[in-house]
């Protein structure tokens, strides 16, 4: 242990710690501070000057949990996270938390969101019977839904089918795919307008009727093909068709489809990044409730975003990425703000300049993108599935009448060989694209020049974006070496590569891999979004994004063209990068708005001696070959997923003869449940049906190859569950520890088993559970637990080694740090997560921009 000056006190009866000479109570804070954190340590001493990190060789974990022992003390103030990274020393510590004062004991008393009904309370939430109906009717729901798809599809394929030639089967596909598309548009619509009218303010229980209906309308809206056209003029009219009140050349880029559009006002000119969440609705203990959301004329919504209920942004302001605003928060006019909560900054976030793009063009954009779709993309999907299908043995002759049945070795055979070529076919021709479209574009679309929205430019663009983000070969290569070569294929410039076979994890994305930088022996995790194009409401520019050598991201980052961080950098969890200042190098930076933490603690180098010479060439081959046999394992995973559904379509048509439509209506049922239990088996088997347990560990431990095999395994099924307790069910068969009547509206856990989540916990969409960390070349995981009745917000974020009390709260958009506890009924927000209760943040500013809003409303209708 290091020592500094100071005066040390100690006397046989009681602990030595060292103090400063700062008057009664200042002594008295540092005593104790002292004292709790040498406990913590298991050191003789602490010496109050002396660095948490780089003389006593702490961490963030171990701090988090000195935070928490701090907060049960009754007669000392309670520190954060924020406030221990700012003030690294007991002395600076107890100087910036001020006098001792006397910190709640019963979190109870202290202001929180409203407490949870007990589960044993009478009502919706509380009562089994509504949570019971609830589901059943949904799952009638769906039953009757795919019931009507069978048929509908079923006669529009009869119909094709009487066709004769090329033309005819070409026109006849048009008609009744154009048809079915606006079939799929519309119906959402007219549901939301019989089942719910027009959105109001106001809550209502989970479970209930009122939710079904909810639910219903939310499904319909996620489910139809209009989400596909976000980023166009089509869009807008669309949520115009819904209730929603927007201005004139909005430019809406974000696949976060808003539910409750009555509540919805978007001023002229306005643009919302993509990856934000502005849906008018939350839940919240076990209700959902909805409220206004209004944004002002030419107002920007950066990347990473969440806009709670009941919030308002005036004219022309800013909301930077990676940023929040909490219930009740106003940005008056012309203001920019940005963080988690937000809160005013002098960034601008609009660095493109306008460009000439009048309703004339939007119009002959719109016009064009329905032409292409109608004219070539459906008839295409529709007529070239059916004369594939034709020219397949199994389907051709059972379509003959003059044919008897096909043998099980026929159907077999031909399920082989048509699951092999479109599975490996599409892998193959999918990386051939990728690896010359875009370069291709990039001659036509040159970086640095301003181009208008919805012209030829724009749609190069889009369809660049679109083709090189598919998830499915970042989620093939990532975690291994090989996400090298791929990203290089694609266009990114990797410098140097010092390869420590975990380069990138496997969610990356970008606007164009052509203008992405990253230097020597930097590594990122999973989440990240490389922002290479700035938009306005009438152009958008592609710039080169460049990331320091040396560096490592972590999750969940939105990393914009221009900004200031260099080499050697820590970008923690959901940072927000900066974007003014000088550069940063050889440090940490966390939160939302950033500040400076240490670039790595002792913990974190403990298994550097892995990470160099013949150590490190023999643990590297070993890791590539593991990751290699992963990599072909989930290929045959996923082939035999293929195979299994494409024999079920095969069976489907020998049997329509014998039951008629009801077949297709119960292939889409049956797909679903056989997809839904093939991967959980394909995961618990991976697992050999045991539990996670922590662990400390180098990524070159065989443990954490066999980890990352299990993030390989596909669970993009889980969507489907979301908002229905069908959800909970697939939860607890995947090893999640979960109580009864949890309501999941888009959670994702990372780590099934070694998450705990209580009865009635509410968890909203866009929320995360990550039960592991991987900083550098160390990874480490722990267990978090969620108590009865808590509620996680909209986007946020929880990691590993947590605990949350009872009837909790964790705002939108948070970040709660490892190690974290939160008290029972204590309501924390930001980033990172602090005691924040939520009647403070709506005092915020509520009010300043009343004016503004009005305008805002006057000017979209």
């Amino acid at each position: 242990m290091v020592e500094q000056s100071s005066e040390v006190v100690s006397g046989p009866d009681e602990p030595a710690v060292a103090l400063s000479d700062t008057g009664p109570t200042g002594a008295e804070t540092e005593r104790k501070l002292a004292e709790a954190l040498a406990d913590l340590l298991g050191a003789e001493r602490v010496p109050v000057d002396s660095h948490f990190f780089a003389d006593l060789g702490a961490n963030s974990l171990v701090m988090a949990q000195f935070c928490a022992r701090v907060r049960k003390t009754a007669d000392l103030p309670s520190p954060s996270m924020r406030d221990i990274y700012q003030h690294p020393t007991i002395q600076g510590l107890a100087a910036a938390l001020g006098e001792a004062t006397p910190a709640p004991v019963d979190p109870v008393a202290a202001p929180s969101a409203p407490a949870p009904v007990p589960s044993s309370a009478s009502g919706p939430r509380g009562n089994p019977r509504s949570h019971v109906l609830c589901g059943t009717l949904q799952l009638l729901v769906f039953l009757g839904y795919s019931l009507v798809s069978g048929f509908i599809t079923a006669a529009g394929y009869e119909w094709i089918a009487t066709g004769s030639g090329v033309a005819d089967i070409y026109l006849r596909s048009l008609l009744f795919g154009g048809i079915g598309f606006v079939a799929l548009c519309a119906f959402p619509v007219v549901a939301k307008w019989l089942l719910i009218g027009r959105w109001r303010p106001g809550e209502f229980p989970v479970w209930s009727m009122a939710y079904l209906r909810f639910w219903l309308v939310k499904v319909l809206l996620h489910a139809n093909p209009m989400v596909f056209l976000t980023g166009t003029p089509l869009y807008v009219l669309y949520l115009r068709a819904l209730g929603a009140r927007i201005g004139k050349g909005v430019a809406i880029l974000s696949h976060s489809v808003p539910v409750c559009t009555d509540l919805l006002t978007i001023g002229a000119g306005t643009v919302i990044r993509k990856d934000s969440f502005f849906l008018g609705y939350r839940a919240h203990a076990g209700r959902i409730q909805t409220g206004r959301i209004t944004l002002g004329a030419d107002v920007f919504i950066g990347e990473k975003t969440v806009l709670d209920i009941d919030t308002s942004m005036g004219h022309r302001a800013q909301l930077g990425h990676s940023s929040a605003l909490y219930r009740g928060q106003a940005v008056p006019d012309g203001e920019h703000w940005h963080g988690s909560p937000a809160q005013p900054t002098q960034i601008d976030y609009v660095r493109v300049p306008p460009a000439g793009c009048r309703t004339a063009r939007r119009a002959w954009f719109g016009l064009g993108t329905l032409v292409q779709l109608f004219f070539l993309y459906i008839p295409l999907a529709v007529g070239g599935a059916y004369m594939l299908f034709t020219e397949v043995p199994a389907i051709g002759k059972r379509l003959d009448p003059q044919t008897a049945a096909l043998s099980r070795s026929e159907l077999l055979s031909d399920a082989l060989v048509l699951s092999l070529v479109l599975f490996f076919g599409c892998v193959v021709l999918g990386l051939v694209a990728l690896y010359t479209v875009p370069r291709v574009v990039g001659l036509v679309v040159k970086p640095d020049k301003v181009y208008p929205l919805y012209g030829f430019h724009y749609a190069l663009h889009r369809a660049t974006a679109r083709m090189t983000n598919i998830k499915f070969f970042a989620w093939l290569f990532g975690d291994s070496s090989y996400i090298v070569h791929y990203l290089r294929g694609l266009g990114y410039d990797l410098s140097r590569v010092e390869q420590t076979g975990s380069n990138f994890g496997t969610e990356v994305q970008h606007e164009t891999p052509l203008l992405v930088s990253v230097g020597s022996g930097t590594m990122v995790a999973d989440g990240l979004s490389l922002i290479n194009a700035d938009f306005s409401s009438t152009s958008f520019r592609l710039s080169r994004v460049s990331i320091g050598p040396h560096s490592f991201l972590g999750n969940n980052i939105a990393y914009p063209a221009g900004g200031r961080t260099g080499d050697n950098c820590l970008l923690a969890t959901k940072v927000m990068v900066p974007l003014d200042g000088e550069v940063r190098e050889g440090v940490g930076l966390l939160g939302s708005p950033c500040f400076e933490i240490p670039r790595s603690v002792d913990r974190d180098t403990r298994f550097d001696h892995l990470r160099t010479g013949d150590t490190l060439r023999r643990r590297l081959a070993a890791k590539n070959r593991y990751n290699l046999r992963s990599m072909v394992l989930m290929l045959l995973v996923r082939w035999l997923h293929t195979f299994a559904l494409t024999l079920f379509g095969l069976a489907s048509v020998d049997l329509y003869g014998v039951v008629g439509h009801v077949v297709i209506a119960g292939y889409l049922v049956i797909t679903l449940a056989f997809s839904t239990a093939y991967f959980i088996l394909v995961e618990r088997c991976i697992a050999s049906f045991r539990p996670l347990r922590p662990r400390l560990c180098s990524i070159y431990d065989p443990y954490f190859w066999w980890h990352e095999r299990l993030w390989k395994v596909p669970d993009h099924f889980l969507e489907i569950f979301n908002g229905t307790p069908f959800k909970t069910l697939v939860w607890r068969l995947l090893g999640v520890r979960i109580g009864r009547r949890v309501f999941d509206d888009g959670c994702y856990l990372t780590e099934r088993t070694l998450a705990t989540i209580g009865d009635e916990c509410t968890l909203n969409a866009g929320s995360k559970i990550q039960c592991h960390s991987q900083e550098d070349g160390t990874f480490k995981s722990d267990g978090t637990v969620l108590g009865t009745g808590c509620t996680l917000g909209v986007g946020a974020h929880v990691h590993y080694g947590v605990t949350m009390g009872d009837g909790s709260v964790l705002a939108p958009d948070s970040f709660l740090m490892k190690g974290e506890e939160v008290p029972r009924k204590a309501h924390w927000g930001g980033n990172p997560a602090v005691h924040m209760p939520e009647s403070g943040i709506r005092s915020i500013d509520v009010g300043r921009a009343t004016s503004s809003a009005d305008a805002a409303a006057a000017t979209a209708s």
